[in-house]
């Protein structure tokens, strides 16, 4: 039987190098895959999966009116599907996704962030914290050495951005990945 993982965690963690680690693998196997990255990230290319360490592969984009199911039941001898930034997702997405595993038979690994920038969840990660069969925690750390669990939005001088609107694609000029203390710390002005 097929399962729905959800992978999820703040930023820096090796989210996608773990999804392009898994997609070779079944290609090493001959077997076929799927991959989806969200279309407004063209930081490396229309539809390019790109992960910090440099690995990179092409994917098909998707935004909000995109049908996963209909798109995955009209391929041929799919053995797995994998979402990048599945944050984006909406929550009918999400739920085709899960029929996608339940009617087709065919695993989705789908890799996104928990909450954005202010603390707050993504819709699509909220559905799939709801509905997924294995919800795995990648773990990366803080400047301070504990866990990072928040996505702090900074501007050019690393100060925290805590207004804007929920999306905005950028990477490690624009983000950084701290504990819950250094998340509160920044809202009051210390650099520590």
């Amino acid at each position: 039987m097929a399962s729905f993982y959800f992978y999820y965690s703040a930023m820096n963690a090796g989210k996608t190098s773990s999804l392009l680690q898994t997609d070779h693998n079944y290609r090493e196997k001959s077997m076929e895959t799927l991959l989806f990255t969200y279309a407004m990230d063209t930081r490396f290319g229309p539809g390019v999966i790109y992960s910090r360490i440099g690995l990179r592969k092409q994917a098909i984009t998707f935004d909000k009116y995109f049908d996963f199911f209909r798109y995955v039941k009209g391929a041929r001898s799919v053995a797995c599907v994998l979402v990048d930034e599945a944050q984006f997702l909406t929550k009918v997405q999400v739920d085709q996704l899960g029929d996608v595993v339940d009617l087709l038979n065919i695993p989705v690994l789908a890799y996104g962030l928990r909450t954005d920038f202010r603390g707050d969840d993504f819709d699509g990660s909220q559905r799939l914290l709801a509905i997924a069969d294995i919800i795995i925690e990648l773990k990366t750390v803080c400047h301070c050495g504990k866990k990072a669990t928040m996505n702090m939005r900074i501007d050019e001088n690393g100060n925290k951005i805590s207004e804007g609107e929920q999306i905005e694609i950028g990477g490690n000029e624009k983000y950084v990945s701290v504990c819950r203390k250094h998340f509160k710390m920044a809202d009051r002005g210390c650099k520590s």
